[in-house]
């Protein structure tokens, strides 16, 4: 697949990875990775385990730096980024750890995430209920699915719930790119079909990689797949393409998948 734009950092990419390689001591987890995702593209990035997923969102994040590479975010350089450089550039993720407060309602978590990505930061004066961050929030809220629970206490949601709150945290402060770390995972089907629509409803504007067990929800959602197999990039195309690739379903099918 001919990737646009090689070479030219302004060539309109909201992601472009080059060459990047992570080693953990003699093991190469990811090598030689070069990929880019358009603006309001949405990616899914398909692989067995230890196909090299997690550690390639590890290094677009920053909680990894690579061993060899360049990452570039909108044009710029991030690749020796921490980080709260990227999430302050418009990236955020969702982590399969939860990251909720659980303690709060929902429309608190919502709130404060809200709060943490703009200027004033944890203000602890009480906001007015016409606070545009408040609004803001109440969005995100609706967005995925969650207004009827939003004075819930998180810790009193079920699971699916708190997944979808951790989709609402990860849209918080307009982010101009999402990297959603499969958010189906432990989902009931009617959960899964919700998530469909709760990520197919994000405005346009928002790109997203998602990497997903569930290869049902991630070609529901993503226009493109990525799909890898020990650390390297093994065939990209159009969601419809990779579907009916016969050996993608030999490496799925045939790969233990059905056990996840």
């Amino acid at each position: 697949m001919n990737l646009p734009g090689t070479g030219n950092a302004s060539s309109g990419n909201a992601l472009e990875l080059r060459g990047i390689t992570k080693m953990f001591g003699a093991l190469a987890a990811i090598s030689d990775v070069t990929l880019s995702v358009k603006p309001g593209e949405r990616r899914a990035v398909l692989g067995s385990n230890g196909a090299g997923k997690t550690t390639l969102f590890n290094c677009i994040t920053g909680d990894f730096l690579p061993s060899a590479g360049l990452v570039r975010f909108f044009g710029e350089d991030v690749t020796v980024f921490p980080p709260h450089e990227r999430i302050r550039r418009g990236l955020r993720r969702t982590y399969q750890i939860s990251s909720l407060f659980t303690g709060l309602s929902v429309m608190d978590n919502v709130y404060l995430a809200c709060c943490g990505v703009s200027r004033n930061r944890f203000s602890l004066v009480r906001p007015r209920p016409d606070d545009a961050l408040v609004q803001a929030a109440e969005m995100l809220v609706e967005a995925v699915h969650l207004t009827a629970d939003k004075d819930r206490l998180v810790g009193e949601l079920a699971y699916g719930q708190q997944r979808q709150l951790e989709v609402a945290l990860a849209l918080s402060g307009a982010p101009r790119f999402v990297l959603f770390d499969e958010p189906a995972a432990g989902l009931s089907p009617t959960e899964r079909a919700d998530l469909v629509t709760i990520l197919t409803s994000l405005p346009a504007h928002i790109g997203f990689i998602i990497i997903e067990h569930d290869m049902d929800v991630a070609l529901r959602v993503a226009d493109s797949v990525t799909m890898m197999h020990n650390g390297r990039i093994f065939k990209e195309g159009r969601s419809d393409e990779i579907e009916s690739d016969p050996e993608v379903q030999e490496l799925y099918l045939g790969g233990g998948h059905a056990h996840h």
